[in-house]
């Protein structure tokens, strides 16, 4: 499927789109030259379920009693519109007759089950799961790296489909680094994004306690960065000095021949250090000569 595809079907949104195909199918229905009624079968009331992308809508009580008594009487005359998923039928038009039918006492509806492209739902839907506001930012997190895995597309390529940022994509997706004990943390909302980012980096237990300090103690963000600059500053490695760390990663063994040259004593070069050693007191005190006539 192509990046053009991805872009335009987020424009219109997943809703959008299954109420044109709902609207197409009850249009044919309509027509006096469908062959759609060779399509239509009964399903089950109870494999049913609402279709998660249309917004709600209120019913009015009296109207639903009296369609509920007409399909009692006459039977369904246009029948529902539903799209398979996941082994249930997804709703995608006739909410009213479905509600109805099940106050008239029915256990099965008369509805045509729509041919809508498997993987192209599955990524309208994903799209769609992204731009709900009521997503946690693991959720979102996970929702970044599925369609990312599932459609083989870069985190550029993803930012310019969904209008966000590649830096708050980036972040996002860090996110996944965490332990999954801070994970259910930041799921249940018991610590925010912004401390969740500062542990990123963190050993596993290193997260956790930092964790519960933020939770037991409510840290702010501020807070919480200046915790965690006092744990990687008392680690062991930190301790050393810059001049111990920096010579450690000087290499004199490269030099050997041109030190022998001007050093014409016993000499053993290891890494960054040069040691020398002298025979009697004669060749140190030349070798003190030297440095001073050198200074």
């Amino acid at each position: 499927m192509g990046k053009h595809g991805k872009s335009k079907s987020l424009g219109r949104g997943l809703g959008a789109i299954l109420g044109e195909v709902a609207e197409a199918y009850e249009n044919e229905f309509q027509s006096e030259e469908s062959d759609l009624e060779d399509r239509v079968m009964e399903i089950p009331l109870s494999e049913i379920v609402p279709n998660p992308y249309q917004p709600r809508k209120n019913f009015d009580e009296s109207s639903m009693k009296e369609l509920a008594e007409s399909i009692r009487r006459h039977g369904l005359l246009q029948p529902v519109v539903v799209i398979e998923q996941s082994g249930e039928y997804v709703l995608i038009a006739g909410e009213r007759r479905v509600r109805a039918s099940r106050m008239a006492g029915l256990e099965t509806i008369r509805a045509i089950v729509a041919d809508v492209d498997r993987s192209r739902f599955r990524e309208l839907a994903l799209i769609e799961n992204i731009q709900r506001e009521s997503l946690n930012p693991v959720e979102l997190a996970r929702s970044y790296k599925e369609l990312i895995e599932e459609y083989g597309i870069t985190q550029e390529e993803l930012s310019k489909i969904i209008h966000k940022s590649r830096t708050q994509i980036t972040n996002t997706l860090r996110l996944l680094q965490l332990d999954g004990y801070v994970l259910e943390k930041l799921s249940l909302a018991q610590i925010s994004q912004g401390h969740a980012k500062v542990l990123v980096g963190l050993g596993e237990r290193e997260q956790r306690v930092v964790c519960d300090t933020i939770v037991g103690q409510k840290l702010s963000v501020r807070e919480t960065e200046q915790l965690v600059n006092e744990m990687k500053s008392e680690r062991p490695v930190r301790k050393e000095s810059r001049s111990e760390t920096k010579s450690e990663g000087f290499d004199l063994s490269a030099y050997r021949k041109l030190i022998k040259e001007h050093v014409p004593f016993r000499i053993n070069i290891k890494k960054s250090k040069v040691e020398i050693s002298f025979k009697n007191e004669e060749e140190l005190k030349e070798f003190i000569k030297r440095m001073s006539h050198q200074a």
